[in-house]
């Protein structure tokens, strides 16, 4: 296992450009946005009918909720609107810092090239831990 490890980071040294150049061969110009109605519709349906969705529902949620205080629908149905809504602002979150990300890269793309060495160097460095630890 170590050494899988450690082949994956000398590959991510090697083929470093290779991020740098599927970014220069993007196309950049403007495609049309997407209706947010459609896009928010689209991501409810996903979430909604997600098999991990519904298992942390049935599995995690109930053990929150107080049979005595009756109710336990609503009790159900407040724990997955707050579960919903910070959802929405963690991914919302994380899809602007990948905007802003992409647009710093994308400024001077030989910084990818900077992270897959880095990224290779991390790996290379675990792999030999795992190994100096068996």
């Amino acid at each position: 296992m170590p050494g899988n490890v450690v082949y994956l980071g000398v590959q991510a040294i090697r083929h470093r450009g290779d991020a740098r150049a599927a970014l220069e061969d993007i196309d950049l110009t403007p495609v049309p946005a997407a209706r947010a109605t459609r896009s928010l519709r689209v991501g409810f349906t996903v979430g909604l009918t997600n098999p991990k969705t519904i298992v942390f529902f049935v599995a995690f949620l109930p053990q929150f909720v107080n049979d005595s205080a009756g109710h336990t629908g609503l009790q159900l149905a407040l724990l997955g609107l707050v579960f919903g809504s910070m959802c929405v602002a963690s991914d919302s979150i994380w899809a602007l810092a990948a905007a802003k990300a992409r647009d710093w890269f994308a400024r001077r793309p030989q910084r990818l090239d900077k992270l897959s060495l880095t990224g290779g160097v991390m790996m290379i460095g675990l792999g030999a831990t795992m190994a100096a630890a068996e």
